[in-house]
C-alpha cells in the first residue's frame, strides 16, 4: 500500500484529498502545520508528500528544504494560482512537482500516481545497474544514487541526480531544455522549461567548483546543456 503525507492547514481540503486517495487504496497521513509535517517525515516512510506552501509554524518552503537534508521522498507543492515565483521557489528548495490551487482532485490523484510510477521505475533501475562514474574529483554511484566531490558526499534531489546521470553518461551530447524536461520529468509533466533551468542551476551550485564558470555541466547557448568530458 502506497503511503501519502498530505500537509495543509485547511482541514476541509485535507479531508477531501484523504477521502479520495483512500478510495484508490492509498494510506494517507495528515498534518496541519510545518513542524508536524517535518516530524512525520523524519519518523516515517512515505512514497509522496503533498505539501502546501502557506502553513503555520514552518512554511512549505522551509519544510521542503529541511526534508531535503535527510530524505529524497518525492514532494509535490501546492501553490497559489498564477504565482510563478512560488513554483520556481518550490523547485529551488527541492520539490519535484507542483499543483496550482484551486485544483481538481482528479489532477491531484493523477500527479501522485505519475510521480509514484517514476519513483518505482527509478528504484528498478537502481537494482539493475552497477554503474559508477569517476570524473576527476566527481564520483557518481548510480547503484546507491550518491554523488561525491573529493570523496565528500553531496546531497542531490532525485531530479538533480537524474539530470546529472543522463548528462554524465552521454558526454558532450547537447540536450535541449524540452528534451530534458520530457526525459527526466516525463511527457505528462505540465511544467515548463524553466524547471530545467532551476535544477541545472542548483546542480551546478552543488557540484561545480565555480558555478559561474562550469567545469562539468555546460550551456550551449540557444540549444541546451551538456556534460563536457
Amino acid at each position: 500500500m502506497k503511503r501519502v503525507l498530505v500537509v495543509d492547514d485547511e482541514k476541509l481540503i485535507v479531508k477531501g484529498i484523504r477521502f479520495s486517495l483512500e478510495q484508490d487504496g492509498m494510506e494517507v497521513t495528515c498534518a496541519y502545520d510545518g513542524e508536524e509535517a517535518l516530524e512525520l517525515v523524519q519518523n516515517n516512510e512515505f512514497d509522496v508528500v503533498l505539501l502546501d506552501i502557506m502553513l503555520p509554524k514552518l512554511t512549505g518552503f522551509e519544510v521542503c528544504q529541511q526534508i531535503r537534508d535527510f530524505s529524497q521522498v518525492p514532494i509535490i507543492m501546492l501553490t497559489a494560482k498564477g504565482d510563478d515565483m512560488d513554483k520556481i521557489l518550490g523547485l529551488e528548495y527541492g520539490a519535484d512537482d507542483y499543483i496550482t490551487k484551486p485544483f481538481n482532485i482528479l489532477e491531484v490523484k493523477a500527479r501522485i500516481k505519475a510521480i509514484m510510477r517514476r519513483s518505482k521505475t527509478t528504484k528498478v533501475e537502481e537494482q539493475e545497474t552497477t554503474k559508477v562514474a569517476v570524473y576527476e574529483e566527481l564520483k557518481v554511484d548510480c547503484d546507491s544514487r550518491r554523488v561525491y566531490i573529493n570523496e565528500i558526499e553531496v546531497n542531490l534531489t532525485a531530479k538533480e541526480f537524474d539530470l546529472l546521470e543522463l548528462l554524465l553518461f552521454n558526454p558532450n551530447k547537447v540536450y535541449s531544455r524540452e528534451t530534458l524536461l520530457n526525459t527526466v520529468w516525463g511527457y505528462d509533466y505540465p511544467g515548463d522549461v524553466r524547471t530545467v533551468d532551476v535544477h541545472i542551476r542548483r546542480l551546478r551550485e552543488k557540484i561545480e567548483p565555480n558555478p559561474s564558470e562550469p567545469k562539468y555541466i555546460h550551456t550551449k547557448w540557444g540549444v541546451g546543456y551538456f556534460f563536457q568530458s
